[in-house]
């Protein structure tokens, strides 16, 4: 099997396809980051804030984030099947991570859509568009995690590309990772 030499070639010691996905997460963390520490600065100018957090549903934010961390389980079976060179199993397992992305969404959609029909909306106050912003891009995050595993997991199926498993793993960790901060901060801390 001959393999393109951007997956061979390494000054560092790190496979490439590696390296890029942990420049994508340094960016992202960059921008996760600006966005986390202009919601906790103005959250603590912002006392009133505590009343429009009350209405957050803090079970389907549980519920969601034991989703996640499950559907990381599943990523860590991937990469570890992946290593073995089973392909096929490799691929179930990001199968299984998508379906609990697939939950996340569909937990997030019936959350914001109670949420909006009670009136909390973008454009209500400051804490509903930060928390909006906050919360759509992460799924916005998860999607797109969601649509690379798919592709991955259809290369792992015919046991080609069984790296990228790793690969897409690592950002479905960070995914998960930023998830664990946005819970607290947008469930929890009343």
């Amino acid at each position: 099997m001959i393999r393109p030499i951007a997956t061979t070639r390494s000054a560092t010691g790190v496979p490439t396809g590696r390296l890029a996905v942990w420049w994508v997460i340094a960016s992202e963390i960059v921008i996760f980051g600006g966005l986390l520490g202009g919601y906790v600065m103005h959250r603590l100018g912002h006392p009133d804030w505590a009343n429009q957090a009350a209405n957050t549903n803090t079970w389907a934010g549980a519920f969601n984030t034991f989703v996640l961390l499950t559907s990381s389980l599943a990523a860590v079976l991937g990469h570890q099947a992946a290593e073995k060179g089973d392909g096929k199993k490799a691929a179930n397992f990001l199968y299984l991570t998508c379906l609990g992305g697939l939950v996340f969404l569909i937990v997030k959609s019936i959350e914001w859509t109670t949420e909006i029909q009670h009136g909390m909306t973008i454009t209500s106050n400051t804490f509903w568009s930060f928390y909006y912003t906050a919360a759509g891009l992460h799924g916005l995050h998860v999607i797109a995690g969601m649509v690379i595993m798919l592709f991955v997991a259809a290369d792992a199926k015919k046991n080609k590309e069984l790296q990228r498993v790793e690969n897409i793993g690592i950002y479905w960790h960070f995914v998960d990772l930023v998830w664990i901060f946005l819970f607290p901060l947008l469930y929890i801390a009343k």
